[in-house]
């Protein structure tokens, strides 16, 4: 029984959500205190997508914990799929290789690992590559095809038409380089499947073959079952790929038990709960909307050798705002723009008036040419620092942009009336745990927040005003200092630094040394 995968109503579920239009920007944000602006709406609006974005970092399962298959279960469980509860082929096919792709993406970034040759069997497995092949194109990889033993059913032929319509190359058997890492970073190995029997024959086993002599690069990837391995018991005759990276699909099988490799992931998020159920699987969740999850540790790294190389538009003098508030209302409009997570999160630094430092992530909440403003209890341990020191360092950092923003200055007390404002403008079980928190202060226990959380919701269960504590206010930084660091090859960052002159209030810009 050759192994299946998903579409039609899943595909256009998945569809809807992963090509649906960009979520609306104001053209002119407002950056004020004032609740549920243009500017906070989308900010929430871009938070909740990014938490349901397959980019999201999956779960870990203990591998000693999760369920192996049988070659005749996972046929048995095929079976099932496709006949009394509904599925097609093509349906789990779609899920299957989209399983691939987001699991290629959560470790090999298209920064580093663009180049992807897909090769591809005659079967279930190799339908499979090819549909991930078309999701990596749409995630900013190149892949490439290789499809030796091609089918004339119509699920295969479509697969075909739809990369050739985004332009993915085919490439034959002979004319594959001799040497596979001058032109490739990743394998994706969709060769034979967990209903494949016997010998590999031409033209796969060469291919094995070579796939057997590389190095460190390319990576090879596995779907489902490394090409040339024995469903249950493994590369037993030692004839089959060692992957870098294993996808198994639906559930892993026997011989994932010998994988041991760096990364081994599970996709397929279709299994209902009647065959997990009659087949006592034991399997992960799936976190948020991600189409796969780790099985077991994560790989040791050497944390020395931990690096990325940045491309990145460069950063000049003669294109930046000669205002640095402007240049930052810039950058940060088109963090908002690229849909980041928690844009207006940034490190705040404060010493004490012993000169010990300490730093904590809060978030930003309005910004103007007065300075940039947050809220916090005024006896925090950062609202302590400032009482006896009332300066402070500000550090955005926008990963996914290669972009990060230092902001330094003197820090006041905004107006009691602008903290009132402000407050109130607050979710109402915000506002109670505003009252809850002593900050900083040791609890014995959550129970206790718990507790007073619960009295203090039904005390004002009728909808009364719940006052501000006296304690809770906004602080606002007022700059004398900027710098714009923009990641580049090599460590030549870009790096522009703005800064004011005791009475003179133009800024002056300077570049630094990376």
């Amino acid at each position: 029984m050759r192994r299946t995968v998903i579409r039609r109503r899943v595909t256009r579920m998945i569809s809807a959500f992963l090509f649906q239009p960009p979520l609306p920007i104001s053209p002119k944000h407002q950056y004020s205190l004032l609740p549920l602006t243009t500017t906070q709406r989308f900010l929430t609006a871009s938070h909740s997508f990014r938490t349901l974005s397959t980019k999201s970092i999956p779960n870990m399962q203990d591998s000693a914990s999760v369920s192996y298959l049988s070659q005749r279960e996972a046929a048995e469980i095929d079976e099932t799929l496709m006949g009394p509860l509904g599925f097609s082929v093509d349906q789990l096919m779609e899920l299957a290789g989209l399983s691939v792709a987001t699991s290629v993406a959560e470790v090999y970034k298209p920064s580093e690992y663009s180049r992807v040759l897909a090769i591809c069997g005659p079967g279930n497995n190799g339908g499979d590559g090819l549909v991930a092949a078309r999701h990596l194109h749409h995630f900013g990889y190149k892949p490439s095809i290789c499809y030796p033993k091609r089918t004339s059913k119509s699920l295969y032929t479509g697969l075909v038409t739809q990369l050739e319509s985004l332009s993915v190359p085919f490439v034959s058997v002979e004319d594959l380089p001799e040497d596979l890492s001058e032109d490739f970073d990743v394998i994706i190995d969709a060769i034979f499947g967990f209903s494949f029997h016997g010998a590999p024959r031409p033209p796969f086993d060469a291919i094995i073959r070579r796939l057997q002599t590389l190095q460190k690069r390319p990576v090879i990837v596995s779907v489902d079952i490394p090409s040339g391995w024995h469903v249950e018991e493994g590369d037993h005759e030692g004839g089959g790929i060692k992957p870098d990276m294993l996808v198994s699909l639906t559930a892993p099988k026997l011989c994932a038990k010998s994988f041991s490799g760096p990364h081994h992931f599970l996709g397929g998020r279709f299994v209902p709960p009647s065959v997990a159920e009659k087949y006592k699987l034991e399997l992960p969740s799936y976190p948020g909307t991600s189409m796969c999850v780790r099985i077991g540790k994560p790989p040791k790294v050497d944390i020395s050798a931990m690096r990325v190389n940045y491309v990145s538009p460069e950063l000049l003098e003669d294109q930046v705002e000669s205002d640095p508030v402007l240049q930052f209302r810039k950058w940060f409009d088109e963090a908002v723009a690229a849909g980041l997570r928690e844009t207006n999160a940034m490190a705040l630094s404060t010493t004490n008036k012993d000169r010990k430092p300490s730093s904590r992530m809060v978030l930003l909440k309005g910004f103007d040419e007065n300075g940039f403003v947050w809220f916090t209890n005024y006896e925090s341990k950062k609202g302590s620092d400032l009482s006896e020191n009332p300066f402070a360092a500000l550090l955005f950092y926008w990963e996914d942009m290669n972009r990060q923003v230092r902001i330094e200055g003197p820090v006041e007390r905004i107006s009691e009336e602008e903290s009132e404002n402000y407050y109130h403008s607050r979710p109402r079980g915000s506002q109670i745990g505003a009252i809850v928190s002593k900050q900083s202060s040791v609890v014995p226990g959550r129970h206790v927040l718990y507790d007073e959380y619960e009295e203090l919701t039904k005390k004002y269960s009728d909808g009364s005003v719940i006052p501000k504590p006296k304690n809770w206010g906004g602080f606002r930084l007022k700059p004398n200092l900027f710098e714009f660091w923009q990641g580049q090859p090599s460590r030549l960052h870009d790096r522009l630094q703005y800064s004011l002159q005791e009475g003179n209030p133009a800024w002056i810009i300077r570049r630094l040394a990376p």
